[in-house]
């Protein structure tokens, strides 16, 4: 297992810009691509973002690309998504989280990932 712990979320303006972080401590981090899910209440947990254990390949919901960019820094064990522009429908707890399995690609489906951090509120005031 692998714990992690999300920071950066808070209250900010429509068209403002937030920097979320996640901590990992645990199993070899650099090994495992990650993700950034959210959810709003009363909606199903969304994938956002993910980025593969190198940094070099990232994917996004169609909902977020253009606004939003995932890094990594594995000398540091800590994942980040920049957030810009954001939007009233931006509002929701983000997760970060670990697959279950080393894997090349990036998976999508909450399903996959076994480890998550407590989340971290961003609410985006119109």
């Amino acid at each position: 297992q692998v714990q992690l712990v999300e920071s950066g979320g808070g209250l900010v303006q429509f068209g403002g810009s937030l920097r979320l972080s996640c901590a990992a401590s645990g199993r070899t981090f650099s090994r495992y691509a990650m993700g950034w899910f959210r959810q709003a209440p009363g909606k199903e947990r969304e994938f956002v973002a993910g980025v593969i254990w190198s940094g070099r390949r990232t994917e996004y919901a169609d909902s977020v690309k253009g606004r939003f960019t995932v890094s990594r820094d594995n000398a540091k064990n800590t994942v980040y998504l920049q957030m810009n522009s954001l939007k009233p429908e931006d509002t929701a707890v983000y997760y970060c989280a670990a697959p279950y399995d080393v894997y090349s690609g990036i998976y999508r489906g909450p399903e996959s990932f076994g480890s998550w951090g407590q989340g971290t509120q961003v609410t985006v005031s119109s």
